[in-house]
C-alpha cells in the first residue's frame, strides 16, 4: 500500500512539475537568466527559428556544398572515422570538436537531414563515452597516430568545444540525455579542477576558460543547482583574469604579448562573468579592451594584426581566420548580455568584411592569414611571428595552419542564427541585419513569422513583413526592437508606409503597438562616406558596415603542391596574381570631410549572384589616387607604407580608380597614404 502512495505522489509531483514548467514556458516564452544571475535584456531564439533568405541562404548552402558539408571526405584523415571523437585511434584534440561546432547550426538551420546524419554521431559517441565519474571523451591511456595533435586526451579545452556543440544539440532537439549528460560532468569539473585546474595539461584553457563558465550558467538556468553557480566560480578562479588585464591596459598594449585567437575568445569572458557579479567593471574593462586594441594593433575590418600574436596595425600582418569566427561569436553573446549598440556595429564589421574574403566562392578553400593591403597571394615566408613555411597566406584546405579548416564553420551560421533575439519583455529584438525570416513566440505565447527583405549590408533599407502566424488570432501586442547603429546619423523608420519616427544612430529603438498580419515596417539608415585614418596616417574609405580597398584584377592559379614540405599543406593551393597597379595614395584636399562626397562617387548595383566578389560586387565607389612610385613589393607583399604627412608629394598624374567592398576583393589596398599634391 505504501508503495502504491509512493508512486501515486510521484505522479502528482511529476505532473505538478510539468505544469509549473508549461506555465514557466508560457510567461517567460524563451530561457532568460535564473536568479541570482543577471536579468538579460535579449534571449537566444531556438536554432531554427530564423531561416536565411536571400544572399545570406546561398552563403549558407553554399557551406553545405562546399568542404562544411563535406570535411568528412575532403580531411579525411582527421575528420573520417579514425577520429578520436568517434571512438577511433585519430585525433583527440579539438579539430573533429570545431567542425561539428559549425556544422550542427548549418544541418538545423537549413533543416538538411543529411547534414544532420553526418552531425549524429559524434553526439551519440560523446553521450555513450560518458564514465560513471562524469568523464567523458576519448581514453586516456592512448596517444594519437603519428603526425596528428599529441596533447594529454584529458585536456580540459578540447570538452569546451564539444560542450558549445552538445548545448546547440539539445536547443535544436530537446533531447533529454543531455541536461544528465552535462550534469554529471560539471561534476566531475567540480571535484577535479582543485587538483588539475584548467592549465593541468596546456595552456588553452586557462585562456578560454569563458567559453565552459558560458555553457556551466546555461545549464543552471536550465537545472537551478545551486553547485553549478560555485563550479562557476571555480572556472573563474582558474582562467586567466581578463577583466583586470584589460583594465591595466598592458597586455594588450604590448607587442606579442597574446595570441589572435585566445583574445577573440576571451573578450567575452568578463560580460559571461558579470551575469553572476553584476559588476560594471567587466563592461569598463571591454570598453578599455577595445579603445587600446584599436589603437595599437587596430584595423578597420573590426580585427587587429596578429599573426599569430599581436603584432601592431601594419597592414601587411596576418588576421588569422579562426579569430574572425571566434570574434562573431563572442560578439554574438555580449549583445545579448547587455545590448550594447556598439558591439553589434562591431560584429557586423567582422561578418561583413573580414569573414567573406578569406574563403574562396565555392567554400573549396580558405586563407589562415588575411592581410588589409594585399597584392599577391603567393608562397613566401612574410613577415608573421608565427609561420609555416610560407604557406600562411595561401588560399588551400590546409595551407597554414589546419585549425581555421575546422573552425571557419561557425561563422556564419550562428550569425544567422542571432540575428533575431526574443526580448525580456516578450517581444523581438533585430540587433544586426541579413534576409532572413524568423518565427517565434511573442506577448501571451501567439506566433508570429517576420520576414526580412534587404540586400543589406550593400543596401541602406530593410523591409520587415509580419504575420500572425496562429490561426485565430487576428491583433497581437508585443515590442520590436531595431538597433541603429553608431555610424548611421539619422534613420527613418516607417510603418505601413508611414513615417513613424527619425531617430539618431547609437540606440536600440522600441516599437511598442498592436500588430496584425500585413504590417510592413521599413527601416532606412542612410549610408555615408567617411574615412577614418590608420597605420602611418593612411586613409580607409567606409561606407555604412563596409569598408572599401582598391579593386585590382585577379589571376587565379591552382598549383599541385610539390611535395617539398610534405603533405601537411594538402594536395594543392591557390596561388593569386594581378596586373593591375596597386601602389596609390590618395589626395589630402579629397579626404577631408567637407570635400567628401563631391571626391568619391557611390554606384549602386542590383546583386546579380554570389555578391562576395569581384565580378559581382553590388557597389563600386569611384575616386581619384596618384601612384607612388618609391612604394613597392617587399617580399612578396606590399612594402612599408609610407607615411601620410604634410610634405609627402607624389609628381604622378592622378588616375581614375575603383573601390568595391572589402569583402569582394582577394587582391587589395585598403589603407591608402596621403599626399600633398
Amino acid at each position: 500500500m505504501k508503495k502504491i502512495n509512493l508512486l501515486i505522489l510521484f505522479y502528482v509531483l511529476m505532473n505538478l512539475t510539468s505544469y509549473a514548467q508549461s506555465q514557466w514556458a508560457t510567461t517567460d516564452l524563451y530561457e532568460n537568466n535564473r536568479s541570482p544571475l543577471l536579468t538579460k535584456p535579449f534571449m537566444e531564439l531556438p536554432l531554427g527559428a530564423v531561416r536565411p533568405e536571400g544572399w545570406l541562404k546561398d552563403q549558407l548552402l553554399r557551406m553545405k556544398n562546399g568542404m562544411t558539408g563535406h570535411l568528412d571526405s575532403l580531411y579525411s584523415q582527421v575528420m573520417g572515422p579514425r577520429n578520436g571523437w568517434l571512438g577511433g585511434d585519430g585525433d583527440v584534440w579539438e579539430r573533429g570538436p570545431y567542425w561539428i561546432d559549425g556544422l550542427l547550426p548549418l544541418a538545423y538551420i537549413l533543416n538538411d537531414n543529411t547534414l544532420k546524419a553526418k552531425v549524429q554521431p559524434w553526439v551519440e559517441w560523446t553521450l555513450q563515452s560518458q564514465r560513471p565519474d562524469g568523464y567523458f571523451g576519448p581514453s586516456v591511456d592512448r596517444e594519437p597516430e603519428e603526425g596528428l595533435q599529441r596533447n594529454n586526451a584529458q585536456d580540459w579545452w578540447p570538452r569546451m568545444v564539444v560542450l558549445k556543440f552538445m548545448q546547440q544539440y539539445y536547443d535544436a532537439t530537446g533531447d533529454k540525455r543531455v541536461i544528465p549528460f552535462m550534469t554529471n560532468y560539471f561534476k566531475y569539473q567540480f571535484t577535479q579542477l582543485p587538483q588539475k585546474p584548467l592549465n593541468y595539461w596546456t595552456r588553452w584553457a586557462q585562456q578560454r576558460g569563458g567559453d565552459n563558465l558560458m555553457v556551466v550558467y546555461w545549464l543552471y538556468n536550465i537545472t537551478g543547482e545551486k553547485f553549478l553557480l560555485d563550479l562557476g566560480d571555480l572556472i573563474t578562479q582558474q582562467t586567466i583574469d581578463w577583466t583586470n588585464l584589460f583594465l591595466e591596459g598592458e597586455q594588450i598594449n604590448t607587442l606579442f604579448s597574446t595570441h589572435c585567437v585566445d583574445l577573440a575568445q576571451a573578450i567575452k569572458q568578463p560580460i559571461i562573468r558579470y551575469q553572476a557579479t553584476k559588476n560594471d567593471k567587466h563592461i569598463e574593462a571591454i570598453i578599455k579592451c577595445a579603445s587600446d586594441l584599436k589603437r595599437a594593433h587596430g584595423w578597420p575590418n573590426g580585427l587587429y594584426g596578429a599573426d599569430e600574436l599581436l603584432h601592431t596595425g601594419n597592414p601587411t600582418q596576418g588576421s588569422e581566420l579562426c579569430t574572425a569566427v571566434e570574434m562573431m561569436f563572442s560578439l554574438e553573446k555580449m549583445i545579448e548580455i547587455t545590448g550594447k549598440v556598439e558591439w553589434a556595429d562591431w560584429l557586423e564589421r567582422v561578418a561583413f568584411n573580414a569573414l567573406p574574403t578569406q574563403v574562396t566562392d565555392n567554400f573549396d578553400a580558405r586563407q589562415y592569414y588575411q592581410q588589409l593591403n594585399q597584392v599577391e597571394i603567393s608562397r613566401h615566408l612574410r613577415n608573421f611571428v608565427t609561420g609555416y613555411n610560407g604557406t600562411d597566406q595561401l588560399f588551400g584546405l590546409l595551407t597554414g595552419y589546419p585549425c581555421c579548416t575546422s573552425n571557419l564553420h561557425q561563422g556564419w551560421p550562428k550569425f544567422t542564427k542571432h540575428l533575431w533575439f526574443a526580448s525580456h519583455d516578450k517581444g523581438l529584438a533585430a540587433l544586426f541585419y541579413s534576409p532572413c525570416t524568423v518565427t517565434a513566440e511573442v506577448g501571451t505565447g501567439t506566433r508570429v513569422e517576420i520576414k526580412e527583405m534587404t540586400n543589406y549590408p550593400f543596401d541602406e533599407s530593410i523591409h520587415f513583413n509580419i504575420k500572425i502566424a496562429d490561426k485565430g488570432s487576428k491583433v497581437i501586442a508585443f515590442p520590436f526592437y531595431l538597433r541603429i547603429p553608431e555610424w548611421c546619423e539619422e534613420a527613418t523608420i516607417k510603418i505601413n508606409d508611414t513615417i513613424w519616427k527619425k531617430v539618431k544612430g547609437g540606440n536600440v529603438e522600441r516599437i511598442s503597438r498592436n500588430w496584425k498580419s500585413g504590417d510592413r515596417v521599413e527601416l532606412i539608415l542612410p549610408m555615408k562616406v567617411i574615412v577614418s585614418r590608420w597605420y602611418e596616417g593612411s586613409a580607409a574609405i567606409e561606407r555604412g558596415p563596409l569598408l572599401y580597398a582598391l579593386r585590382m584584377e585577379e589571376k587565379w592559379t591552382k598549383v599541385p603542391d610539390d611535395r617539398k614540405f610534405g603533405k601537411r599543406y594538402g594536395d594543392w593551393y591557390y596561388e593569386v596574381h594581378s596586373d593591375t597597379p596597386w601602389n596609390y595614395c590618395l589626395l589630402e584636399e579629397a579626404v577631408k570631410p567637407e570635400n567628401i562626397e563631391t571626391h568619391f562617387q557611390v554606384i549602386k548595383k542590383n546583386i546579380n549572384g554570389y555578391p562576395w566578389n569581384l565580378e559581382n560586387a553590388p557597389v563600386e565607389i569611384k575616386t581619384k589616387g596618384k601612384r607612388m612610385n618609391q612604394w613597392q613589393k617587399y617580399n612578396g607583399s606590399a612594402g612599408p607604407l609610407p607615411f601620410s604627412v604634410q610634405y609627402q608629394e607624389t609628381t604622378m598624374p592622378e588616375e581614375d580608380i575603383t573601390l568595391i567592398p572589402y569583402g569582394c576583393t582577394t587582391l587589395r589596398i585598403t589603407e591608402f597614404p596621403i599626399t600633398r599634391k
